[in-house]
């Protein structure tokens, strides 16, 4: 099996100067705007819908899982690689879900207006 410390820590490396470099960033842009007195409120989106989260991520887990098998079966019944098989079968199943939840939410959004 692949040592996966090192994997870890570099993601985490990354992570946290990402989110370092991020705060910064936003911090520096809110005292900017509040020298030009303006509100802040403009980093908040108040149409951002997020009540179809839920069904997204659980969507796209279903997705992959639904790939992770598919993978498992393509692996053992054909000649393919277990990496071809198991990743191929992982981004389309995720991809999939996620293609369908962006047909339910315009659905939905359409019947409410």
């Amino acid at each position: 099996m692949i040592d996966v410390t090192a994997i870890m820590i570099t993601g985490i490396v990354f992570a946290t100067i990402y989110g370092l470099f991020f705060l910064f960033i936003r911090r520096r842009e809110r005292l900017t705007l509040i020298e030009k007195g303006m509100d802040a409120s403009i980093f908040y989106q108040k149409d951002k819908n997020t009540s179809y989260i839920s069904l997204r991520y659980g969507m796209l887990f279903i997705g992959v899982g639904v790939g992770i098998l598919l993978g498992n079966i393509l692996a053992v019944t054909t000649n393919l690689y277990e990496e071809v098989a198991y990743f191929s079968m992982i981004f389309l199943g995720g991809g999939i879900a996620l293609v369908a939840n962006y047909l339910i939410e315009q659905r939905e959004k359409a019947n409410q207006q």
